[in-house]
């Protein structure tokens, strides 16, 4: 048996590519092949499909997907893990079983549960749980491994345990597996997918390939992809993923907190990135615990303001709409899109934005959207709408708590039918202290400066953790890192960022990666199942802070930062 754990992923998110799963199959060489399907927003979906029928609660898309490549999967002897049971493990499960059945496969399948917590009041209450658990599936021969909520690199971590036999204590190498977890379980956004300097891709970043961890015996891994498919694998796609919703250097887990200020990435040859010198400490004593409520319905209609008086016309609609429905519940955003002198309708048009929630459906729905509707002759000049009258839909709201391990029932059901309880980590602690790394140097730069805009230097990624926001920088030279970390403090993203300003940020330091990372305290407010922002889970955050321009250190040049055989101190 090869000491290397050759893991893919075929899907990032409930919805991602429908295809990935037979490409990766078909494209090369894997042990296992991982699917992510759940996300705070998604548990909701899913809450509401069981809600309709109590036999659902996963998602449905895996299983069509199998049809058409389980058998392959067989035959190959790759093994698969996904979290696709959702709400209902169970439920999946029995339906693999029953496909397999079909398609005349003799297939094993386990599944891990026990992340569903009772709390009466709420539409869904699900503990992260860890990888044991799907370790004991594998262990016992499962060829497909189910699992409800567990955390997304827990997928990885859980075959790296079953292959190479770490317990509670390997520390290291749990970290270092949670690391490649995390780095694939994105899918494509690893490869290229949502990156910052897209444009220098082979491909242009027209369909990046899907992801492939290979994992050692001691936690460390390459990152790689099937050869010929497209996009890349350098150290700044795996920077941009490592930065990805995360929060303290210490990123905790059920199993281990991993240390981020420890990784180590270096090219390792074409689209090969290894990933080294992760550190890992006992994890927490609690499990984070994801909460859905459904907090009322919402309703949406966008009025288009054309050439002058923009700002008086977006007042005459709320002053209408207002009388109309009651002040209580309305939100106004003016997105200011028009243009001067403009040569067509489009381009000289701002958009106003005016959502409504409220708890009573009816006022929500269409005593709202038809209020907005009869303005159409009795408003501004120029009155239209982009959006039809409609009904409300309902929202979900989003909170996050945490329970003891040791209350909460993790169990592995294999194959056989056999429960295994999965007892919680006998050594638990808090996060230790940063790693110590020089100290930035702050202070007004001493060269001489351009205007441009801070992407030309830096690449971005940023997402949403309920309704916080975190947003990762990374700078493309060693140059262009001794200058951003002692110029890009909480003030100054304030400064450029206005909307930061008035919330709680954190500022967190990566050296190794030549990143910082903020956390944005409810810059998403109840998450984004509730969110009316144009940008509710902040992806394009970054984006929009590289776009700033700003007062460049003239000595630092734009350009693609140098990879190839680059190991970081």
């Amino acid at each position: 048996m090869s000491e290397v754990l050759r893991v893919g992923n075929a899907s990032g998110f409930y919805g991602d590519r429908f295809s990935a799963w037979r490409e990766m199959l078909d494209g090369g060489e894997l042990d296992v092949l991982t699917g992510d399907y759940l996300a705070e927003l998604t548990m909701l979906i899913l809450g509401r499909d069981r809600m309709r029928d109590p036999g659902l609660g996963y998602a449905k898309t895996f299983l069509r997907q199998l049809e058409g490549c389980l058998g392959a999967a067989h035959d190959r002897g790759v093994r698969l893990v996904t979290n696709a049971g959702g709400l209902n493990p169970a439920g999946l499960a029995a339906a693999i079983r029953a496909l397999a059945d079909r398609l005349g496969l003799s297939v094993r399948v386990g599944y891990v549960e026990g992340d569903a917590l009772a709390r009466p009041d709420a539409l869904t209450a699900n503990a992260y749980l860890g990888a044991f658990g799907i370790a004991a599936c594998l262990d016992a021969g499962a060829d497909v491994v189910v699992t409800g909520r567990v955390t997304d690199a827990s997928l990885v971590v859980g075959p790296a345990i079953a292959r190479f036999g770490w317990g509670r204590d390997d520390l290291d190498a749990l970290a270092g597996a949670t690391v490649a977890g995390h780095l694939i379980e994105c899918g494509a956004q690893v490869t290229g997918g949502n990156f910052s300097f897209f444009t220098e891709l082979p491909d242009g970043g027209h369909r990046p390939g899907f992801p492939i961890a290979e994992i050692h015996p001691d936690g460390s891994s390459v990152l790689t992809k099937h050869a010929g498919t497209g996009g890349a694998v350098t150290v700044e796609t795996v920077t941009a993923q490592l930065l990805y919703e995360v929060g303290e250097p210490a990123y905790l887990g059920p199993d281990v907190v991993t240390r981020l200020d420890t990784v180590v990435l270096g090219q390792d040859g074409p689209d090969r990135v290894r990933v080294s010198g992760v550190r890992g400490t006992p994890p927490p004593g609690t499990l984070k615990v994801g909460v859905n409520n459904l907090g009322g319905f919402r309703n949406s209609m966008t009025f288009v303001l054309c050439g002058l008086d923009i700002p008086a016309k977006a007042a005459l609609v709320r002053a209408q709409l207002a009388e109309a429905v009651g002040e209580e519940g309305l939100e106004f955003t003016l997105a200011r899109t028009d243009h001067p002198d403009a040569a067509d309708t489009e381009a000289a048009s701002a958009l106003l934005h005016v959502h409504l929630r409220d708890g009573d459906r009816t006022r929500a729905g269409r005593a709202f959207s038809a209020a907005a509707v009869e303005l159409a002759l009795a408003s501004y000049p120029g009155c239209t709408l982009t959006t039809l009258p409609g009904d409300a839909t309902p929202y979900g709201v989003f909170t996050a708590d945490a329970v003891p391990q040791e209350a909460v029932a993790h169990v592995a059901v294999l194959p056989d039918g056999t429960r295994v309880p999965i007892a919680p980590p006998t050594v638990t602690g808090l996060a230790g202290p940063p790693v110590p790394h020089p100290a930035s140097t702050g202070g007004p730069s001493l060269h001489p400066t351009r205007r441009a805009p801070l992407g030309e230097l830096v690449g971005a990624r940023s997402g949403d953790k309920g309704g916080d926001a975190n947003l990762g920088v990374w700078a493309r030279t060693d140059a262009t890192w001794a200058w951003l970390r002692g110029w890009l403090t909480v003030e100054r993203l304030a400064e450029l960022l206005p909307e930061t300003a008035p919330l709680a940020v954190q500022r967190h330091e990566l050296p190794n990666l030549r990143a910082v990372n903020f956390v944005i305290q409810g810059l998403l407010g109840a998450g984004v199942a509730a969110s009316t922002r144009f940008d509710p889970q902040a992806k394009a955050l970054g984006e929009l802070l590289r776009a700033q321009v700003v007062d460049l250190p003239a000595h630092l040049a734009a350009g693609p930062a140098p990879t190839v055989g680059e190991v970081r101190p």
